[in-house]
C-alpha cells in the first residue's frame, strides 16, 4: 500500500526566517508567554516520549521539560536546522524531517503530543489528527492549539460588513492559502472523530491588540490572560484555542522495539544502516543528514 496516495497539499515552510521575522522581530512576547501558561496547564509534568508536530525552530521544545525524549517532526528541514542549534544534539532530542498526513512512527509509540500553531496549516484536519492518535498510546496526553474563526475580531468585521465570512458557520475558512481558521465546534467533533477525549479547553491571546501591548506592562497583561484562561470551557471567542485531551479507544500497538515506520508502504520492517533506515518491505532508504532524519524523499 502507497501511504502517499491522495495525499492534501502541505504547507511548507523551508528557508523561511519565520522564526525571526514573526517571534524575535514581530513583537510577540506576550503571545508567546500566554500560550507558555497554557502549555504548562495541560501538558503532564512528565513522561517518556513526547511527539512534537510542526516544531519549527523549537520555539517551545524547551518547554517540555520532565519527558526523558522529545521528537520534533516538522516538514521543513531548515526550520529543524534552526532548532538543532537552538537544542544541540543530544540523545534526548530526535528531529524529523516527515509529513503530518503520513507520519514515520510505529503505532502507540508516545505517552503524549503536542500540535502548536501548526493545524491551521492543515487542508484535511481530521487525517492529521488521525495520524497522530495512531502513534499514541491509549490515555495518552493530546495537547492542540488552532486558529479560532470564532473570535471577537472577526466577529465585529463581520458584524460591520468588513468581511464576507460567517465566523459562526462550522465550516473552515481559508483566509490567505494555506492557512485556515475552524470553528470550536467543528474542531471537538474531528477530536472525537480521531480517537480524542476532549478534557479541557483553554482560551488564549485574550489582549492580542497592538494598542493593548503597547499601553499595558507585559506582566500585567500575561496575569490577565492566565486568569481568562479558564473561562475555555464555557466559551471561545479568543483568536487562539487550546485543546487538552486524552488518547481513548483501543489502537494499535508496535510489537516490542518497534520505532519507525515507512511512510510509503506502512511497514515497521526498517533498519538502520550507513546510508540512513532502510525498509525491508519496499527496499527504499530514508536518509539521515546531519542529526535530521529526513522522510521526506527516499534515496534512490
Amino acid at each position: 500500500m502507497d501511504m502517499s496516495e491522495g495525499r492534501p497539499p502541505i504547507c511548507d515552510y523551508e528557508g523561511s526566517d519565520y522564526q525571526e521575522r514573526f517571534w524575535e522581530l514581530g513583537d510577540r512576547e506576550y503571545e508567546d508567554r500566554v500560550e507558555a501558561v497554557a502549555l504548562g496547564r495541560l501538558l503532564p509534568t512528565g513522561g517518556a516520549r513526547l511527539l512534537e508536530v510542526g516544531a519549527g525552530a523549537g520555539r517551545n521544545t524547551p518547554r517540555y521539560q520532565g519527558f526523558r525524549q522529545i521528537v520534533l517532526l516538522d516538514y521543513s528541514r531548515t526550520q529543524l536546522e534552526q532548532a538543532k542549534a537552538r537544542l544541540g544534539e543530544s540523545e534526548r532530542y530526535l528531529y524529523v524531517a516527515g509529513d503530518v498526513y503520513r507520519l514515520p512512527f510505529a503505532p502507540g509509540v508516545f505517552d503524549s503530543a503536542t500540535m502548536i500553531r501548526t493545524l491551521h496549516h492543515m487542508a484535511d484536519p481530521l487525517a492529521a489528527l488521525r495520524q497522530v492518535r495512531s502513534t499514541m498510546e491509549t490515555g495518552g496526553v493530546f495537547v492542540l492549539e488552532y486558529a479560532n474563526k470564532r473570535n471577537l475580531k472577526a466577529i465585529s468585521r463581520w458584524i460591520l460588513r468588513r468581511q464576507a465570512w460567517n465566523p459562526f458557520g462550522h465550516e473552515p475558512v481559508e483566509f490567505v492559502p494555506l492557512n485556515y481558521n475552524f470553528h470550536p465546534v467543528t474542531v471537538r467533533k474531528w477530536m472525537t472523530e480521531a480517537g480524542f477525549g476532549a478534557v479541557r479547553q483553554l482560551t488564549v491571546s485574550h489582549f492580542r491588540q497592538d494598542l493593548l501591548k503597547r499601553m499595558v506592562p507585559l506582566g500585567l497583561l500575561v496575569t490577565l490572560d492566565s486568569l481568562a484562561q479558564w473561562t475555555g470551557n464555557w466559551l471561545q471567542l479568543t483568536p487562539s484555542v487550546f485543546l487538552g485531551a486524552q488518547a481513548i479507544g483501543e489502537g494499535e500497538h508496535a510489537p516490542e522495539g518497534a520505532f519507525w515506520r515507512c511512510p510509503v508502504c506502512g511497514s515497521l520492517n526498517l533498519e538502520k544502516t550507513d546510508a540512513g533506515l532502510w525498509c525491508g518491505d519496499c527496499d527504499r532508504v530514508w536518509p539521515v543528514r546531519e542529526g535530521i532524519y529526513d522522510f521526506k524523499e527516499s534515496l534512490e
